[in-house]
């Protein structure tokens, strides 16, 4: 058998079993002792109601991977890269379109097999939890819009990768990090004001207390605002959430509507400085700037795999391209990507711990940080959130601390200021 192949099997068998002994070890760490620091705050059905969303979700989590993972290893022992690849070169096109189609289909095919498990989240486990307030026109508009933007967005950039591969020789890994790096930059100057108003509404945020409140902190930490929103997050989800987008001055503060209808001003100006505390610390350029890094990296790799006979034979295909190759770069590039994420994820929780520390220091989370501690104790009960998950889970999946420990770095915090 194909050594590569072989190489990628292990690689999707053992991704697989990661995944499920994380998942169990999650389902065995939930404790039905409620934590003291939530005594008061959750009663005990919610509580036990928020153990049962955790296990109804990592159930269905297994499920969908388990699927994924079948039907991934019969594609594959069943040469259905090389089907589609027949059917992309029918088109006669010249090879750039040809590699457009090609992935295309694949896309779809992915998207397709992915849609019943995003409707049935959506519609039966977020529906059953009190969370969904989507509509059947809102979520079939919302993937006929993505699809749409995947389309526009990436076609381009796939066409201008798969072009520099073609034609710049030894060097096109490093133009096809330029044009990555180029094309992020300018997505997230088009976000705020061309993309997210596709799928949100943003209304600038009413005169009034929380208004003032805002500004009044933003003005005492010398941070720039071009404006304050509040989004209508409620027309998808009960969730809450707030976020900055865009740069320099023309930075935009975003609150979902759910979130000012569950937390208290002085908690959301809490959850602010949190925020802010990313732009001050210099969080974002520097998470920015490793992602760059990290896909420079990723670029050089590919490269040196690029028309490999070996990885086409592993995948039963008859010609070999460039445009397939970056496809199955994806299989051998995973385990880096999990290692990666390992260290994303720990370095990424620092920051929040550090951001935390931010707004208690400047008031703005409340003497000792007890707004942003009551915001973020709010948020977890109206989220259903896992109080106590397990460590391995926290540090494969979670960008952010658990609740508890946040909590716990805060209170120290308070009690000691200056260290």
């Amino acid at each position: 058998m194909n050594g590569y192949l072989i190489f990628i099997l292990a690689i999707l068998l053992l991704g697989y079993l990661l995944e499920l002994t994380v998942a169990l070890l999650n389902l065995r760490s939930l404790s039905p002792v409620l934590p003291d620091e939530f005594a008061g705050v959750y009663d005990r059905d919610e509580y036990a109601r928020s153990q049962e969303y955790t296990r109804v979700n990592t159930r269905f989590s297994l499920v969908q991977s388990t699927v994924g993972l079948l039907a991934t290893l019969a594609f594959i022992l069943a040469g259905g890269f090389n089907l589609v690849d027949v059917a992309a070169r029918g088109f006669d096109f010249s090879s750039i379109p040809t590699g457009l189609v090609f992935t295309g289909i694949l896309a779809v095919l992915v998207g397709l097999l992915n849609l019943p498990f995003s409707a049935y989240s959506t519609f039966v486990i977020e529906q059953r939890f009190g969370f969904n307030t989507t509509t059947v026109a809102t979520f079939l508009l919302d993937t006929v819009k993505g699809l749409l933007l995947g389309v526009l967005l990436g076609g381009p950039l796939l066409a201008a990768i798969l072009w520099f591969f073609e034609t710049s020789g030894p060097k096109a890994w490093l133009y096809c990090w330029v044009a990555a790096v180029a094309f992020i930059l300018v997505v997230q100057f088009l976000a705020p004001v061309v993309i997210m108003p596709l799928f949100n509404k943003f209304t600038p945020l009413a005169e009034g207390e929380l208004k003032e409140a805002i500004t009044r902190y933003a003005a005492a930490q010398r941070f720039a605002i071009q404006g304050i929103y509040t989004m209508d997050g409620s027309k998808r989800s009960t969730r809450a959430n707030a976020f900055f987008t865009g740069f320099g001055r023309f930075r935009r503060i975003v609150f979902f509507d759910t979130l000012m209808k569950q937390l208290a001003a002085s908690e959301i100006v809490a959850v602010l400085a949190h925020e802010m505390g990313h732009y001050k610390l210099k969080h974002i350029p520097t998470m920015m700037a490793l992602s760059i890094a990290q896909m420079g990296i990723m670029f050089f790799i590919l490269s040196r795999f690029l028309e490999n006979p070996g990885l086409f034979a592993a995948f039963g295909m008859e010609q070999v391209s460039i445009y397939a190759s970056l496809v199955f770069f994806g299989f051998l590039y995973s385990p880096i990507s999990t290692i990666l994420a390992i260290g994303f994820n720990a370095f990424s929780r620092r920051n929040e711990y550090q951001a935390d520390r931010f707004a208690a220091r400047t008031d703005g989370a409340g003497a000792g940080g007890e707004h942003l501690i009551s915001g973020l104790k709010r948020l977890s009960v109206s989220n259903l959130s896992n109080l106590t998950p397990h460590p391995l889970h926290v540090a494969l999946n979670y960008s952010h601390p658990p609740i508890l420990a946040r909590i716990e770095a805060l209170r120290r915090t308070a009690v000691q200021p200056d260290r």
